[in-house]
């Protein structure tokens, strides 16, 4: 079998399945798990797959919802580079909150396979975690966002106002003096009642973000504890938020094998 091939037909049968094991990846394809193993390495490299337990998970690209389709190649070096790092800021045993965000929906597939307690109100990023044994997963319910399968309004507000995370991760569409703003208002109340259930929120934005408005005020810069950008944020804006006692992580996005 052609190695492409028999790749192909892994990375299929990871995603039908969320978790396989190697030994029934390696029965399935009738190839031995030393070669399962270093196609799963390949697989991990590209960001498709994540390796844990004996086992793998698919952490391939975004579904196929508008959001993602018409965002997933925009300065995706960059948030892949900022997913990185906001990864690492959640330790093993976290309670963590997830936005439905692109930026965001890369955090997660680093996640994946880690012992933690996710929220979230995405149903992508919950698909990930849906066959991890090792995470205890909430969805948040609430009117379903078509173009971004994420849960927003008055249910979904209503549950958040009962729950607490360690940490809540949230992408945003702008930021600006005047603070974090995103395009759609019932998004914005929903990510409020997330910024209000967490005891530190995290911002993961790239830098192309600055210096821009958009429709609905979300909170004030002082108002976040971390924002997690990459390093074509400038100097200005890192002056800026330093002197609000901000924690700025900044990354430097790089290319990703396998990836144009």
């Amino acid at each position: 079998m052609v190695v492409q091939t028999r790749r192909d037909q892994l990375l299929e049968m990871v995603r039908k399945q969320g978790f396989a094991s190697l030994p029934d990846l390696a029965s399935q394809l009738q190839v031995s798990e030393s070669t399962i193993r270093r196609d799963l390495e390949h697989l991990e490299q590209i960001g498709h797959a994540r390796r844990t337990h004996g086992g793998v998970f698919y952490t391939g690209e975004a579904p196929e919802f508008p959001h993602f389709r018409d965002r997933q190649q925009t300065h995706w070096e960059k948030k892949r580079a900022i997913a990185r790092v906001a990864a690492q800021i959640v330790s093993d045993g976290d309670t963590v909150l997830l936005d439905g965000g692109s930026t965001t929906y890369e955090v997660a597939r680093l996640l994946v396979g880690r012992p933690l307690q996710v929220v979230t109100n995405s149903m992508p990023v919950a698909n990930l975690f849906a066959s991890c044994s090792d995470c205890d997963l909430v969805l948040i319910g609430g009117n379903v966002h078509f173009r971004t399968g994420v849960t927003m309004g008055p249910f979904a507000n209503t549950m958040l106002n009962d729950l607490n995370v360690r940490h809540t991760i949230l992408s945003v569409a702008a930021i600006n003096e005047r603070g974090f703003f995103n395009s759609n208002i019932l998004q914005v109340e929903t990510q409020r009642a997330m910024l209000a259930a967490c005891d530190e929120p995290v911002i993961v934005a790239d830098s192309t973000k600055f210096g821009l408005s958009s429709l609905s005020r979300l909170c004030g810069l002082e108002d976040i504890h971390r924002i997690v950008v990459d390093d074509a944020v400038t100097g200005e804006w890192k002056n800026r938020l330093h002197s609000l006692d901000i924690d700025l992580s900044v990354c430097q996005a790089e290319s990703i094998p396998g990836q144009n």
